[in-house]
This record gives structure tokens, sequence and C-alpha cells, in this order.
């Protein structure tokens, strides 16, 4: 994986949302998506996928906590659709391993955090509620596990 720009857009994105500056880690966070996308996954070895569904599924969590400080509750209920969705969906234990992975370096705290936030603090509607307390879940049970 010669081109690490996917990987280096979604560090920048952390390294915004710790910043609070979510317009700017939301900018990232679709840059590297975009550059994701031109990776055709058929053609990929299985290493190299599994990087970059990792690095699919950081950004993916980056982008929902920066939409909820945003206030943009459509937008991070759809990127949270595609997290459980796809993650789950692979039932391979691939966003598990992800999970445990941002938690040990710990860049699952801010995301979870925000969650926290969004789910105690803002009235939303009961679609949203329901995908963003699945996911919480999800990351508290890394937590207590890890």
């Amino acid at each position: 994986m010669a081109d690490r720009r996917p990987e280096k857009a979604c560090e920048q994105a952390c390294e915004s949302l710790k910043q609070q500056d979510y317009e700017v880690a939301v900018k990232h966070c679709t840059e590297a998506l975009l550059s994701l996308s031109q990776y055709p996954p058929a053609h990929l070895p299985e290493p190299c996928q599994a990087e970059l569904d990792r690095i699919k599924i950081e950004t993916l969590l980056y982008r929902i906590a920066s939409f909820l400080q945003l206030k943009k509750y459509g937008q991070a209920d759809e990127d949270c659709r595609h997290v459980l969705g796809e993650g789950l969906a692979k039932g391979d234990g691939s966003l598990r391993a992800v999970l445990c992975c941002m938690h040990l370096k710990g860049k699952l705290q801010i995301v979870s955090n925000v969650l926290s936030k969004s789910l105690m603090g803002e009235s939303l509607n009961g679609m949203v509620t329901k995908d963003l307390t699945r996911l919480k879940t999800l990351l508290a049970e890394t937590e207590v596990i890890m």
C-alpha cells in the first residue's frame, strides 16, 4: 500500500477532533473515505484489504463524533449505520479488532465521550438514538474487555 494518504487523513481527523475543530475533522474524514473508495476490494491482497477496512471504520467513527458535535444527526446516523451494518455483517470480528486497537492507542475514548454526551444531552429521534446507542454499547463493551 504505497499511498498512505487515507491513513494520514484519518490521523489528521483524529487530531482535529482532539482539538475540537469538528468541521476540519469532517473534511479530513471525507477526504480519507474518498481516497479509500479508489481501491477496488476484489483486487487487493487480504492484509491490504484488512488495513483499508480498519482505516475506514476508524474514519467513520471520527466523522460520527464530528457530526454529532456539529449537530448533524442525520449524517452521523448514516455513518453509524455503515459502521454497524458493514462491521457486524462480516461476522469476522474485524470491527471489534479495530475498536480494541483504537482503545489501546487511546483513540476510542474521544469518540465514546462524544457519543455519551450526545445520548445524554440531546433530543434525538428514535432511529438515531437506537443506532447511536448500539454503537455506544459496542464501544463500552470494548473498553470493559480491554
